[in-house]
């Protein structure tokens, strides 16, 4: 059965059709008991929503000529996926005509569909709806950023924060920005502290909760790799 009705498909493929400007490779890693062979020692630790993910991108990608979908093994490949930053599952990174630090862990559905649309075509155009003045400032950091948006599917304020990450690591190349689904990965929720979403962090030094404007969001990046001011 089809994750995305009749509808859905539609009215993607008229928004592929007119923003999409360069082609977009979304890269997949999976665990599919189904497709692959695997060793005693992980059998039945099977990533529970890797074939929906799949599914979810085959559909996605299906519906313009300017993507392309290149899947992996996280297993079978590891030394790749460590390169890629990638350790959990399922994982989607987002490439444009550059690796912008895109990255989707979990499942991208219900209000996050939105998001993971978004990524998309912000790493087609290479470009994003920031204030000038968000930009600038993100044009002087030369230090690593990680950020991590934690959510769930049924959050409608979780996207702003996803798509804020995800448009600041467009604009900086040393930022990287996790859509992170939080009930997929309970060990990071107990490790994060995580009693509600959106729940954002940066560099492990700084989080926020709830969706942010967009100059909160920015000071707290800033404030993530900042010497001078220690966190709360």
């Amino acid at each position: 059965m089809e994750l995305l009705n009749e509808t859905i498909k539609e009215a993607t493929r008229k928004k592929f059709e007119a923003e999409l400007v360069n082609p977009v490779k979304l890269i997949l890693f999976t665990q599919e008991p189904s497709r692959l062979i695997l060793p005693d020692s992980v059998r039945g630790q099977e990533c529970p929503f890797c074939q929906e993910t799949r599914q979810l991108l085959e559909e996605i990608t299906a519906l313009s000529p300017k993507l392309q979908l290149e899947i992996h093994d996280f297993l079978a490949e590891k030394e790749l996926a460590e390169s890629l930053g990638v350790d959990k599952i399922p994982a989607i990174l987002i490439h444009g005509q550059k690796e912008y630090g895109l990255r989707f862990f979990g499942f991208p559905g219900g209000y996050e569909y939105g998001s993971l649309l978004k990524a998309i075509i912000q790493a087609s155009q290479g470009k994003t709806d920031l204030k000038e003045s968000t930009r600038q400032a993100l044009t002087e950091i030369n230090l690593p950023v990680h950020i991590q948006v934690f959510v769930t599917p049924t959050c409608p304020y979780c996207p702003m924060a996803v798509e804020l990450a995800h448009s600041m690591a467009i604009e900086s190349p040393f930022i990287q920005a996790d859509m992170v689904e939080a009930s997929e990965f309970p060990h990071l929720v107990n490790k994060y502290q995580i009693f509600g979403v959106p729940k954002t962090v940066i560099n492990e030094r700084v989080s926020l909760e709830g969706a942010v404007p967009e100059n909160v969001f920015l000071e707290n990046v800033l404030r993530a790799i900042s010497p001078q001011k220690e966190p709360k």
